[in-house]
C-alpha cells in the first residue's frame, strides 16, 4: 500500500467514510472517519458514527485526520472511554491520511498501549505516525496483525514490542525507516521479535521501509523466527546485493510462500540469483531503484 492513497478494504470489508450516509448494513463496512475537513468536530462525527451502527459500535475503524495531528496526538481516550459502546470493534486504523494531508512524519501519536489494554477483542491494529509514539510491555490475547507505518520508528517502540507477550499475533508489519526521522532501532532492538519470544505464532513478518536494510537482511538470515514463517518482507527499504548475499549464505528460505523485497537497490544478477534459488517461492524483486550520488533511500520518508 502506499501513503498516497486510501485503503479501499480493510480487515476484510470495504471502507464507508462517514460523510457517504448510511450503508445498508452498518456492520458490514469498515467506517472511515475524521475531523470534517478541518472544522474539528471529531468527535460530533465520532457520535453520529455510533448512533448508525448501532449496540456494539462499528466492526473497523479507521480514524483520518483528526484536527492537527502535526501538533496533537492522536486522542486515545475519545475510544477508551467509550469502550463500553464499542463492544464490536475488532479493527483499528489510526492516522490514515495521505501525504497531502499531513506527511507521515509529521504525524503526532502518543500511548497507544491503553487501547490493548481496554479493547481485549482487537484483532487488527494500525498505527500510522511515530512522533512520540509509545507502546508499552502488554499482553494481549487475541491480536493477530499490528502494523506500525513510520518514516521512522523509535527503538524505544521496538523495544517495548519485543517486551509484550502477543501469544497469537500472525502479521507483524513494522516500518523501520530513517535516523533523521528518528528511526534509531537497531538489530539488538530487533532482537526479541526475530528469536520469536513474544510472538510464537507468527506467519508473515514485515521489517519494511529500513534504511538499515542490509543489516535487517543479514539478521534475518540467521533469525531463528524465520523457520515458521510464511512470508517475509523487507520491501521499501535501501537493500542492495550485501543483504541479497546474506540472504542466500543463510538459513534456508525455500519454505517461504513469499519474499517481497520490492523498492530495492540490487544488481539485476543478485536479483536473478533470489528468484532462480528459490523456485517454488514467490519473489517479488520489482520496483528496482537506482542509487543516488548521495546514497539510497527508503520509499517512505518524510
Amino acid at each position: 500500500m502506499s501513503v498516497h492513497d486510501y485503503v479501499e478494504t480493510f480487515a476484510g470489508l470495504p471502507v464507508h467514510r462517514w460523510d457517504w450516509g448510511v450503508p445498508e448494513d452498518p456492520a458490514a463496512v469498515a467506517w472511515w472517519i475524521n475531523d470534517d475537513y478541518g472544522r474539528e468536530r471529531l468527535t460530533e462525527v465520532f457520535e453520529e458514527m455510533l448512533e448508525v451502527t448501532g449496540e456494539g459500535g462499528p466492526v473497523a475503524l479507521i480514524v483520518g485526520d483528526w484536527g492537527e495531528p502535526h501538533r496533537q496526538p492522536f486522542p486515545v481516550g475519545l475510544l477508551t472511554g467509550n469502550a463500553g459502546r464499542l463492544g464490536a470493534l475488532r479493527a483499528l486504523f489510526i492516522g490514515e491520511m495521505s501525504s497531502e494531508d499531513c506527511e507521515i512524519s509529521w504525524i503526532r501519536q502518543g500511548d497507544i498501549t491503553p487501547l490493548l489494554e481496554t479493547f481485549p477483542d482487537l484483532r487488527h491494529l494500525w498505527v500510522r505516525g511515530s512522533e512520540g509514539l509509545v507502546l508499552r510491555p502488554v499482553r494481549h490475547e487475541g491480536l493477530r496483525e499490528l502494523v506500525l507505518q513510520s518514516g521512522g520508528l523509535p527503538a524505544t517502540v521496538v523495544r517495548g514490542l519485543g517486551a509484550c507477550d502477543l501469544p497469537a499475533m500472525e502479521e507483524l508489519e513494522l516500518w523501520l525507516g530513517v535516523a533523521r526521522y528518528r528511526g534509531d532501532a537497531d538489530l539488538g532492538d530487533l532482537a526479541p521479535i526475530l528469536a520469536g519470544r513474544p510472538m510464537p505464532a507468527l506467519r508473515r513478518l514485515a521489517l519494511r521501509n529500513a534504511e538499515i536494510a542490509d543489516q535487517v537482511a543479514a539478521a534475518v538470515a540467521a533469525a531463528p523466527i524465520v523457520a515458521r514463517l510464511r512470508v517475509l518482507d523487507l520491501s521499501l527499504g535501501a537493500l542492495g546485493d550485501a543483504g541479497a548475499e546474506a540472504l542466500l549464505a543463510g538459513q534456508p528460505l525455500t519454505h517461504l510462500e513469499q519474499l517481497v523485497l520490492n523498492h530495492h537497490f540490487l544488481s539485476p544478477e543478485l536479483a536473478q540469483r533470489l528468484v532462480d534459488d528459490l523456485p517454488g517461492v514467490t519473489v517479488d524483486v520489482d520496483d528496482v531503484q537506482a542509487e543516488e550520488e548521495w546514497g539510497r533511500y527508503t520509499a517512505v520518508s518524510e
